[in-house]
């Protein structure tokens, strides 16, 4: 009887880690190709309409010539407000600093809303 119930929560473990989500928003990152292609082409952005998004509220960063909108990641960031440092401007030095696990080059695909137009 108890061979039985451990089979039976072994199981249940099993079938509860395969349907389970997974990705960033549980925990969990998933492998991504820095040279991403996207499904729809990409909006373009000025340098001027980026630095509109500066706020704690609004917060878009520019990282190589790629505009993503951080908004809803500003209040987890492990950083503080740092991410604040350069919201509306170019974030590319910051990102690529040493405080960063590599965690963080795969998850920021997730913010991606189009490029800088140079």
């Amino acid at each position: 009887m108890m061979i039985a119930a451990v089979a039976l929560v072994v199981v249940i473990l099993l079938v509860a880690f395969i349907l389970i989500p997974r990705g960033p928003k549980y925990g969990h990152t998933k492998k991504v190709d820095s040279n991403v292609t996207y499904d729809k082409p990409a909006r373009m952005y000025t340098k001027a309409e980026v630095s509109l998004h500066n706020k704690r509220t609004d917060c878009w960063v520019i990282i190589k010539d790629k505009v993503y909108d951080v908004t809803s990641y500003v209040e987890e960031h492990p950083g503080g407000d740092a991410i604040l440092d350069h919201a509306g401007d170019d974030s590319t030095e910051g990102f690529f600093g040493p405080q960063h696990a590599t965690r963080v080059f795969d998850m920021i695909n997730d913010f991606y809303i189009g490029d800088l137009k140079l």
